[in-house]
């Protein structure tokens, strides 16, 4: 599953940064509605998923033990004390965000845009929250790829 995270992400940039170009230079806003939605509702999905395999299905620490970033003693508690429990810990500092700005600018732009989307008094606080929702899930899926390669890629 971290694999196939690992790059989906590299879609979902792309998708969200086609989706961006699309409102703001062609403002075909009724396409980036749907393919914000779209995004939405995959990311939801898949993060459901993830956490699921993560929490139950996946010892991620032990996978990661090979790792010169990683503590061999890591079943002690020192797994956040490392490299790479630091960088998961930034990783989560940015995820945790970007999921509730995430939802906090689909519901507003669902609440305050008509349909079919046209500029409104709206607008420009629909486009600050954007940003940094766009902002924040670029820093999250950069801090999660320097996680996976700490954990998982880089080898003694």
């Amino acid at each position: 599953m971290l694999d196939v995270v690992v790059i989906a992400m590299i879609f979902v940039l792309l998708v969200m940064a086609f989706s961006i170009w699309l409102a703001r230079y062609r403002r075909q806003l009724e396409w980036h509605k749907r393919i914000q939605l779209a995004l939405g509702v995959v990311l939801l999905l898949a993060l459901a998923a993830f956490e699921v395999d993560m929490q139950f299905l996946t010892e991620w620490e032990a996978r990661a033990a090979e790792s010169p970033y990683f503590p061999a003693d890591y079943e002690a508690g020192g797994k956040w004390s490392s490299i790479t429990g630091t960088s998961l810990a930034i990783h989560l500092c940015f995820a945790i965000p970007t999921a509730v700005v995430w939802i906090w600018v689909i519901v507003g732009a669902l609440r305050h845009f008509p349909k079919p989307p046209a500029p409104n008094a709206y607008s420009p606080r629909h486009i600050v929250l954007a940003r940094i929702a766009a902002v924040s899930m670029t820093f999250t899926a950069v801090s999660g790829w320097i996680f996976y390669w700490l954990a998982f890629v880089a080898t003694q």
